[in-house]
């Protein structure tokens, strides 16, 4: 009982010491949500989502995904401290004939892409959307050959469809 009593008597006394300190309460509540409003444009994710760059400057235009024909394999050398040749592909989108490089994850994953396949790229996972690890100006990533997936293709469990 005595307990009881003592969390309400505590409960009471925080409620009037935020009711002091804010003033009247709805006026408080309206400032509180007017301050917070105004602080979301320093926060960078909102000011560039609510600005749409992503949308302009994105090759993908904000999708997750898109579709593209491989020009060319290209193999593309590690920065330092490391040093090996990571193997890409050059990938003109349909959706607007933009050209990009993406990476073929995967060991022997570029012997299964061929030039001219229709092939599906995602982001590859960078800070920000900028490039991943040690690949220089590598954004995406392929996943998809022709409908089918990478990884089924390069550990020999599916085999690739003419297009």
């Amino acid at each position: 009982m005595l307990e009881a009593s003592w969390g309400y008597v505590m409960v009471k006394i925080a409620l009037n010491l935020l009711l002091r300190t804010l003033g009247n309460g709805e006026f408080a509540a309206r400032t509180l949500v007017r301050t917070r409003r105004r602080f979301r444009w320093s926060y960078r994710p909102y000011r560039s989502k609510m600005m749409r760059l992503k949308e302009k400057y994105d090759p993908l235009e904000g999708a997750p995904m898109a579709r593209g024909i491989v020009l060319e394999k290209k193999g593309i050398e590690s920065r330092q401290p490391n040093s090996a040749v990571r193997k890409c592909v050059r990938v003109q989108l349909i959706k607007n004939g933009k050209v990009i490089t993406a990476f073929c994850p995967g060991d022997g994953s570029l012997n299964v892409i061929d030039e001219h396949d229709e092939v599906l790229v995602q982001g590859i996972g960078g800070t920000l959307g900028k490039s991943y690890g040690d690949l220089p100006g590598v954004r995406y990533e392929v996943f998809l050959v022709n409908g089918v997936p990478l990884k089924l293709l390069v550990i020999g469990k599916v085999k690739k469809p003419k297009r």
